[in-house]
């Protein structure tokens, strides 16, 4: 089992930036490539951006392209998401999930364990 805790979500002004983090309980961190998706009012859940174990590969929407950026530090469990030159489209739930092995993936279903979810609101 993986838990993962997502924190840094909050209101801000649009222009502005946030820095997500998700944190992994368990020692097998490294074995699971990441992934940030977001759910917005009355919309699905959608991909953001998704990381590799190594950090070598990472993949964007073409929403947050060039705006946000995921890393991942394996020695402390955590994966983060800069969010840069916020809209307030950008406004919703952000869930971070873990994938079990394997390369990066857009793909809800192919995600093994998520988080409970930060808020992020961009105001106009």
């Amino acid at each position: 089992q993986v838990q993962l805790v997502e924190s840094g979500g909050g209101l801000v002004q649009a222009g502005g930036s946030l820095r997500l983090s998700c944190t992994a309980s368990g020692r097998t961190f490294s074995s699971y490539a990441m992934g940030w998706f977001r759910q917005a009012p009355g919309k699905e859940r959608a991909f953001v951006a998704a990381i590799n174990w190594s950090a070598r590969m990472t993949y964007y929407a073409d929403s947050v392209k060039d705006r946000f950026t995921i890393s991942r530090d394996n020695a402390k469990n955590t994966v983060y998401l800069q969010m840069n030159s916020l809209k307030p489209e950008d406004t919703a739930v952000y869930y971070c999930a873990a994938k079990y092995l394997g390369g990066v993936s857009s793909s809800l279903g192919d995600y093994d364990y998520w988080g409970q979810g930060t808020q992020v609101t961009v105001s106009s």
